[in-house]
């Protein structure tokens, strides 16, 4: 069993930066492979970033690339989403997740384990 807590969100101006942690409670953390997906009101679970075991491999949505850095902390079992020019659009509640045997890691059916989500609000 793996829990998540994310931290970091908040209320930030267009063109404005933050930074989401997501601190993994497991002696195993360099089993997982580790995403960010993200919620909006109405709209379905969508992909963000996600990282493999070691943090050399990362991926990106298409609406983040460019803008938004995850990375990985293996001695603090800490995964991180840095971001940069935020816009309206990226408001939404973003979710950590963990997943053992990762190959679509854009598919959230992919993860085992999910965090309970923070609230990132952009305003214009």
């Amino acid at each position: 069993q793996v829990q998540l807590v994310e931290s970091g969100g908040g209320l930030v101006q267009a063109g404005g930066s933050l930074r989401l942690s997501c601190a993994a409670s497991t002696r195993t953390f360099t089993e997982y492979f580790m995403g960010w997906f993200r919620q909006a009101p109405g709209k379905e679970r969508e992909f963000v970033a996600a990282t493999g075991r070691s943090g050399r491999t990362t991926y990106y949505g298409d609406s983040v690339k460019g803008r938004f850095a995850i990375s990985r902390d293996n001695a603090k079992n800490t995964v991180y989403l840095q971001m940069y020019s935020l816009k309206p659009e990226d408001t939404a509640v973003y979710y950590c997740a963990a997943g053992s045997s990762v190959i679509q890691y854009h598919r959230y059916e992919s993860y085992n384990y999910w965090g309970q989500g923070t609230q990132v609000t952009v305003s214009s």
